[in-house]
């Protein structure tokens, strides 16, 4: 099964609903509007039946309410949307990524020690 494409708007919903499904849409909304007030009721219901059409969400009936899931793993999409990223910003080059963001940002130590640790176990796979 292929990944749909999910807008960067659509991705906020998708943390909620993969953090705590199954989820109604008054809790969806609520929680959007505790990180970000300016959420709208209709925006947010107009997004789950676009990831409801686009296979991303699943809904089941609770009383009044509906009870929504996610239908893809966010794993999956992370690495989805990141290989995809890689590939139209760095040519697919992990190093030349790694190389523009240290040197965008000044690493702490511990940052630092957990780079080197996930390239030394990236090189022992």
């Amino acid at each position: 099964m292929s990944l749909p494409r999910i807008s960067e708007t659509e991705w906020e919903i998708m943390r909620i609903v993969w953090r705590r499904q199954p989820i109604t849409a008054a809790d969806i909304i609520s929680d959007l509007q505790s990180e970000d007030p300016s959420w709208h009721p209709v925006t947010a219901k107009t997004l789950l039946n676009r990831l409801v059409k686009k296979g991303a969400l699943s809904y089941s009936p609770q009383g009044r309410a509906y009870l929504y899931s996610a239908t893809v793993n966010e794993k999956d999409c992370v690495a989805s949307v990141s290989s995809s990223f890689l590939d139209r910003v760095f040519g697919g080059s992990v190093a030349t990524m790694l190389a523009h963001f240290v040197d965008g940002r000044q690493l702490s130590q511990k940052q630092i020690r957990e780079l080197k640790q996930a390239l030394e176990e990236d090189a022992g796979k």
